[in-house]
């Protein structure tokens, strides 16, 4: 069918899409320690720079839910002006020569991507009725494999921070410019109506929607926290192994890790098409619990440690794709834009504290109860998601 052979063209041009646009959350990761020195930053200054972007697509997504432009205005468009947007304000980092001013450009570059991210949730479900886990688990994996490769580019001897600004600048465009020139809503579209705020913020109160949410919310309580620290972790882990050239390895190691999420997020998309989207979630979040409770207390064996990461970061953002799949199929199709947009407001709200939690954690009392603390969300949510899977099959039965 014509359409089967257009849904997977659109799948490929939205993966590489979206992959090019996030390349500049992820600018400053590949040059932070060039910028370190630039900025003269302390300790603090590293942790802001980090979770500058993070907090600024909180407010970028929760400014979309509040005026609905997820549910208002076409996805293409919305795309398009975050994605342009989001490469202006990451290029004013080449002029701005305080900290301050990087920081804020840094938060001002999520606040627009969060205009990106969720229409094109929305917009490749459109294409989707069946297959839409794995569907939108291709554009997890792209972002995943984007979000590991800065710490190949650290890993080969880096790039002058300026170059990585201009280029992820660059990306940006194109990628707003490739959605806008040839990506088009499918034959699955959802209404379009003036936004009611109190209307999407009680879908939240439907079992199912709130039961998701919450498993959403115990998997971003642990992804991005090990995301941003396992690379300080296994540096540690081999400068107390006595290994050469730690640095170097321990930014491979981190890109094997955090890229076979990639992988995970494939398989579970394939997964959840056929066992559940719940079900999938929950082994996901069980076995990504196990190694982070796990990992930080075996640090006399490297190898073993990397094993063990290797399967967590597999497991860890496998789920990822799931928790969208499953609104946009138990949520009012009116308010699919605005609700996922909450949803993903409220993730990355969460993860701006564990962040900040986890070097204190480590000073305090070590590496193993600091990860064992990032466990307690994913038993969380795993338990959250057992509760979705009778909620969404109760939601799904013929009346």
């Amino acid at each position: 069918m014509p359409v089967d052979h257009n849904r997977w063209k659109t799948l490929g041009l939205m993966a590489l899409s979206i992959t090019l646009i996030m390349t500049t959350w992820f600018s400053a990761t590949a040059v932070v320690h060039q910028l370190t020195t630039h900025l003269a930053l302390s300790e603090t200054g590293r942790v802001w720079l980090t979770i500058s972007v993070q907090i600024g697509f909180v407010c970028g997504a929760l400014s979309s839910a509040l005026f609905g432009w997820a549910d208002r205005y076409s996805g293409r468009a919305l795309i398009l002006i975050g994605a342009v947007a989001a490469a202006t304000v990451n290029l004013c980092i080449l002029w701005v020569p305080q900290a301050a001013g990087v920081i804020g450009a840094r938060l001002l570059t999520g606040f627009f991507l969060a205009i990106v991210y969720p229409p094109a949730m929305k917009l490749t479900s459109t294409w989707f009725q069946s297959q839409r886990g794995f569907a939108l688990g291709v554009l997890i994996a792209a972002i995943t494999v984007g979000s590991a490769t800065p710490h190949l580019v650290n890993a080969l001897g880096g790039l002058a921070w300026e170059v990585v600004v201009l280029c992820t600048s660059a990306c940006a465009v194109l990628g707003g410019l490739v959605v806008a020139a040839f990506v088009r809503e499918g034959p699955y579209p959802y209404p379009r109506q003036p936004f009611q705020p109190l209307a999407a913020i009680r879908a939240f109160k439907t079992p199912a929607v709130f039961w998701v949410t919450l498993g959403y919310l115990g998997h971003m309580w642990e992804l991005y926290a090990m995301w941003a620290w396992f690379a300080v972790f296994y540096f540690y882990v081999l400068e107390q192994a006595a290994i050469i050239n730690a640095g170097v390895l321990a930014a491979l190691a981190t890109f094997a890790v955090i890229g076979i999420g990639g992988l995970g997020c494939l398989l579970a998309g394939l997964a959840s098409d056929h066992y559940g989207r719940s079900t999938t979630a929950y082994w996901s979040l069980v076995i990504s619990g196990l190694m982070a409770a796990v990992i930080g207390f075996v640090t006399d064996h490297p190898l073993l440690v990397l094993g063990l990461g290797l399967i967590w970061g597999l497991s860890i953002v496998a789920d990822s794709a799931q928790f969208s799949a499953l609104l946009t199929e138990t949520a009012q199709g009116e308010y699919v834009g605005s609700i996922l947009t909450i949803q993903l407001a409220l993730g990355f709200l969460l993860t701006v504290p564990i962040i900040w939690l986890i070097p204190w954690l480590v000073r305090e009392f070590g590496w193993g109860p600091a990860f064992l603390v990032l466990s307690l969300g994913s038993f969380i949510g795993a338990q959250a998601m057992r509760r979705s899977r009778r909620a969404v099959a109760t939601l799904h039965r013929p009346a």
